[in-house]
This record gives C-alpha cells, structure tokens and sequence, in this order.
C-alpha cells in the first residue's frame, strides 16, 4: 500500500495571490475615505445670493437659428435618354 504525501497547508495570509485580491478593493477603501477627508475639511464656503454681482446674474446667451426646414417635395425619377 502507498503512503500519501501529507503536505502542510498554508495559512491564507502566507498565499501571495490572497494579497492580490485584497489588495484591490483596500485600495478603492483608503481611496473614498480620503477623497471624503478632503471633501469635508476642504469644502467651499456657501455664497449669499446678495454677494453675486448683477452682471452674473442677467447674463444673456445668444441662441443659433433654427435649422431650415427639410424640403417635402417628391423625389424626381431620372431622365431616360
């Protein structure tokens, strides 16, 4: 009868490949919360309608003209020679 070859087995954190797959979504983590850091402490401060000049607020903008209008006219059949 054959002995079988009993290998120990590693614990998960010794596997290199766990370590890459971990290391993916840790990053995303560590990445929003300090995008929510500099959000938070860096936050633009609220202006009051009454501190927004005139000119900022009467702005016009020029609108194109409409495009012509598409021609309704039947198509043609080709002249036979």
């Amino acid at each position: 009868m054959k002995s079988l070859d009993v290998q120990p087995v590693m614990p998960w954190w010794r596997v290199p490949a766990v370590w890459l797959v971990v290391a993916g979504p840790a990053a995303v983590v560590v990445a929003g919360i300090a995008t929510a850091v500099i959000a938070v402490r860096g936050a633009d401060p609220v202006v009051a309608p009454s501190a927004i000049p005139r000119a900022v607020t009467q702005l016009t903008v020029d609108t194109p003209a409409p495009a012509p209008a598409p021609r309704q006219t039947p198509a043609e059949p080709e002249a036979r020679p």
